[in-house]
């Protein structure tokens, strides 16, 4: 299937080489092809992610969030907060479909948002379920076992350790993709947490890193 974006540009190159860095399985790339005519459909009408980015859909945002499967590879619960346009959480339930005890949770405060990502997941036939509510109260409320939580482009780490501490606090990795700024918000978030932290390379953008997160434990306020 060969996808063209607004503007009529061509998708096949940059589909190409996303799947060149994060390889899936045939029926994966089926799920993953829906899912781009549908977001593009809704581009349309609805301003679900940056136009300019557009052009490079595959790489910078379903490369992007499938890069993070490999750093779990036996997750099966993952927690998404901040879903917007569905990254990364769909393409992760993209991946996950079919595997027993598979589930990812969209977290996602935006009605407009969240009916977009039901529709996602309806039509797909998804392992996933769309929360609409804040992340903090997500994570507060939300008592099942969870393996991975994450967010992309959504808060600074210090906001995202407040709101996923509940669940990394219960064993949970926290996996968040960051830009060049790591190292400053890794800087800040140490104020107010001790974390026990890495920093994996993205292999999307050479910018780019991923937190994860095994341990976090709030610092005394002095």
């Amino acid at each position: 299937m060969k996808q063209s974006g607004q503007g009529g540009f061509d998708l096949e190159d940059d589909k190409k080489r996303a799947l060149a860095l994060t390889p899936v399985s045939r029926e994966t790339e089926t799920r993953l092809l829906m899912f781009v005519e549908l977001l593009l459909l809704r581009q349309e009408k609805q301003n679900l992610v940056g136009s300019s980015t557009l052009p490079l859909i595959w790489t910078r945002h379903i490369a992007d969030s499938l890069q993070l499967l490999p750093l779990a590879p036996e997750a099966r619960v993952w927690v998404d907060f901040g879903s917007g346009a569905g990254f990364p959480g769909i393409p992760i339930a993209c991946a996950l479909a079919g595997q027993p005890g598979a589930m990812v949770h969209l977290v996602e405060s935006v009605g407009k948002k969240a009916n977009f990502l039901r529709e996602a997941v309806q039509k797909l036939e998804l392992p996933a379920q769309v929360h609409q509510e804040r992340a903090e109260k997500f994570g507060e409320s939300y008592a099942e076992t969870v393996h991975v939580v994450t967010a992309r482009a959504v808060a600074p780490l210090k906001t995202l350790c407040d709101q996923a501490f509940p669940l990394i606090a219960r064993g949970a990795l926290g996996l968040f993709p960051k830009g060049q700024d790591v190292d400053a918000e890794l800087t800040e978030a140490a104020k107010y947490w001790r974390l026990q932290a890495s920093i994996v390379p993205s292999v999307t953008s050479p910018s780019g890193a991923i937190v994860a997160i095994c341990s976090l434990e709030r610092r005394e306020k002095s």
